[in-house]
């Protein structure tokens, strides 16, 4: 064999190599760590977000229900698009909330996909059947028995279930009680990232979001996303921690895979652990 073929092999074999890896759609788990000064006892979330009724181990959802189960949280937060508006049938999604309601406390927003063809209603009707609480300009505290101070969370719907941005910020100050907030540590659980900067005015500790997939191509050390629905190209929120001040952000890469029309690239699908210590 010439060296010119073989040098045409290793060029096959390195971008065959290549492609694999950039198109890896395996599960992972990725952690965080957030301090809080007023948290006696360690708190640990699973953050699980734009599932797209997408499938993690069969119609029995195994693969996702077992990395759940093995990071052994206290309690699971759904960000939103959960279900599929478009592609995929709701069975993937069901499957895993009435698995995950059954296990722990779960508190799920809603995301534009729940919101589309006016099917939020309907959403949410399947969401609490499935023993999930459901947080719709609400506010609870987060129902951990093991805990001595129980951090308190909110949730909103997606902006498209209200005439505008300028719309669900009004309720969200209404719900905060224009700022007042008690001393607990709070969490905000929405579905959109790029409106963080009004998430930290009003002063919510931590933010959990997802809808933007990651930016959907990533390039690592380069890139940190190519497109994201709500910011467009080279969006600034897309996969990781953010802080404006006191407030910190987090966002999941989430779990749409098959739904998608283009593959992620450099971006596998991720469910998020969160420690508050």
């Amino acid at each position: 064999m010439n060296k010119k073929l073989i040098l045409i092999v290793l060029a096959i074999i390195a971008s065959l190599a290549f492609s694999v890896f950039a198109i890896d759609s395996r599960l992972k788990v990725t952690h965080y760590t957030v301090e809080n000064e007023g948290s006696e006892t360690p708190l640990r979330i699973a953050f699980i977000t734009d599932l797209h009724s997408c499938s993690y181990g069969g119609s029995e959802m195994t693969d996702l229900i077992e990395k759940v189960r093995a990071q052994n949280p206290d309690i699971v937060l759904l960000g939103g698009d959960i279900f599929d508006s478009r592609r995929m049938p709701d069975d993937n999604a069901i499957t895993a909330l009435k698995a995950l309601g059954a296990k722990y406390p779960c508190y799920f927003v809603s995301g534009n996909h729940e919101v589309r063809h006016e099917k939020l209603d309907e959403y949410k009707e399947i969401v609490a059947s499935c023993g999930v609480t459901v947080l719709d300009g609400t506010h609870t505290k987060m129902a951990i028995s093991a805990l001595s101070t129980e951090p308190d969370i909110y949730g909103f719907d997606d902006v498209t279930a209200y005439e505008n941005l300028d719309s669900q910020l009004s309720h969200m100050k209404e719900v905060t009680g224009n700022y007042h907030f008690p001393e607990s540590f709070n969490v905000l659980l929405i579905h959109r990232p790029e409106n963080f900067e009004h998430y930290a005015d009003l002063g919510f500790d931590l933010v959990l979001c997802g809808h933007a997939h990651g930016g959907q191509w990533r390039i690592p050390g380069v890139l940190k996303g190519v497109y994201a629905p709500g910011q467009g190209i080279f969006p600034k929120y897309t996969k990781g921690l953010y802080e404006i001040g006191d407030s910190k952000m987090i966002v999941s890469a989430g779990l749409a895979k098959e739904s998608n029309i283009v593959p992620r690239i450099f971006n596998r699908p991720e469910i998020v652990i969160i420690d508050i210590i």
